[in-house]
């Protein structure tokens, strides 16, 4: 029986544009993974679980965890050809219903976007408020109110969410080698340059010593105790899985999609390990930025969110020639979040493709107001739509949406793609592994059949588990 989709399936793979140079697939796919979890949840869990001991910790489940799943990702995509909308009705048995799981990617791309776009808005307004130097002069009460007044002026926080929308949709609308593949790689290198330079400057504070030696000197007692001396190390344990596995958007499609613009050039698993590589040089250079200046100047490093909008504001109002610092500080944020914000509208905007047969313009525009429009509940959970009832989820619309992202969408949608790829009832390892290992390059053996097919799937619904279970009943 012919399938619904195969006129559709002809027409993209016609009509399927690619990226110009490897350094392109390279650094968008790392711009998807480095995001807010990079240079704003890591140094805060860093700090709050013992700092050196912890980043070795994240690192050896970066490389056990997340890896593999990116490179699950990259193989589903470059071998169907297609996006999350039709990449597992291409690959998947007949008869199969593997390719449901495609609605629910699809759902949490947006829901990721709901929310992510909001914050960035933040990031460029703080961007703009920094380059003006409206925080010059002000105390700690002036810097927390900046960010309290905010929180109440929907009207500002929308326009700037806007602002990012449109930015964003404008780039992807101009297509992938035009738009999305040109400006991001001069986003990243940017990125990546003005985060050498902050760190420089960081490590060479007065008081940088020990923020140095707290952060690169491991200390497995602050692994293992509080500084009350209560036993952490198993929340510590399941913080960096978490970590390590949340860092790189897995699960929802959005690193498939650059699966599907590359060749088979190089092996898979070589190029997962080189965007995994960029994605910790950018957390791990976040912490040299955050951990010296926090020491040198006796702040909290593990203050959370606030952590960005209150405590580094305050330390470069007292710092000198800090405008300047905190605009590059500020520039460095919004590009991290900018980056992830284009990669995910790529992989939305390759879905309305896919799935109607419409033009690239045509879908970016009707997702430039529906992605508005979705976004809506976020900026008014802060003060028109402000309920109690979110408060076990973290007190806003923001909290619950990460929620839903990182504790359900994200694990489970890496768990279809690990079941996927390794076993009969799906693609298959067999099918798998050729993929992973058609180019030079790394390859993928035998022997890791038996840890993705059993291991793996198993620490991925302990991560889920946790979550709930830390959620609501902890």
């Amino acid at each position: 029986m012919e399938r619904p989709w195969d006129d559709k399936e002809v027409l993209c793979v016609e009509k399927r544009e690619s990226f110009s140079s490897r350094l392109g697939f390279l650094l968008i796919s790392a711009g998807c993974a480095i995001g807010l979890g990079n240079v704003w949840r890591f140094p805060y869990i860093t700090g709050k679980y013992g700092g050196a001991a912890f980043v070795l910790v994240y690192l050896l489940f970066l490389v056990i965890m997340g890896l593999p799943v990116m490179v699950m990702e990259f193989a589903v995509g470059r071998a169907s050809q297609r996006s999350i909308a039709l990449s597992f009705q291409t690959l998947e048995p007949k008869g199969s219903r593997w390719h449901l799981y495609s609605w629910v990617g699809i759902a949490g791309n947006y829901l990721l976007m709901m929310f992510y776009t909001t914050v960035a808005g933040w990031l460029l307004l703080y961007f703009a408020k920094m380059a003006k130097g409206d925080f010059a002069g002000l105390d700690s009460v002036g810097v927390a109110n900046e960010y309290s007044s905010l929180m109440q002026e929907p009207g500002l926080m929308t326009v700037f969410m806007v602002v990012v929308v449109l930015l964003c949709m404008l780039v992807c609308s101009r297509g992938l080698q035009n738009g999305v593949e040109k400006v991001n790689k001069a986003m990243m290198l940017c990125l990546l340059l003005v985060m050498v330079v902050l760190a420089f400057r960081s490590v060479t504070l007065d008081g940088a010593a020990e923020g140095l030696k707290f952060y690169l000197k491991p200390d497995f007692h602050n692994l293992m105790y509080d500084a009350n001396g209560n036993m952490i190390l198993g929340e510590a344990i399941f913080a960096a899985m978490g970590q390590a596995f949340f860092t790189l958007s897995l699960g929802i499609g959005a690193l498939a999609i650059f699966g599907s613009y590359i060749g088979k050039d190089h092996s898979l698993a070589g190029e997962a390990v080189r965007v995994g590589v960029l994605d910790t040089f950018v957390a791990i250079t976040a912490g040299l930025i955050i951990f010296p200046a926090c020491f040198t100047y006796g702040v909290d490093q593990t203050s959370g969110p606030s952590l960005i909008f209150i405590t580094l504001p305050n330390i470069f109002a007292n710092m000198a020639l800090g405008r300047l610092w905190g605009t590059l500080f500020f520039l460095f944020m919004a590009f991290a979040a900018l980056s992830t914000v284009l990669a995910v509208f790529e992989n939305i905007i390759c879905c309305g493709m896919e799935l109607t047969g419409c033009s690239r313009r045509k879908s970016s525009l009707v997702n430039l107001v529906l992605i508005i429009a979705l976004s809506m509940p976020c900026v008014l959970g802060y003060n028109l739509w402000a309920w109690d009832g979110f408060a076990v989820f973290g007190g806003a619309v923001l909290d619950f949406e990460d929620f839903l992202v990182s504790n359900l969408f994200l694990p489970l949608g890496s768990l279809v793609y690990l079941l996927f790829c390794v076993t009969k009832y799906g693609w298959g390892w067999d099918n798998y592994k050729k993929e992973v290992n058609t180019g030079k390059g790394l390859k993928m053996h035998d022997w890791m059949r038996g840890y993705l097919t059993y291991v793996l799937p198993v620490i991925v619904l302990f991560i889920f588990a946790f979550g709930i279970y830390d959620k609501f009943f902890a």
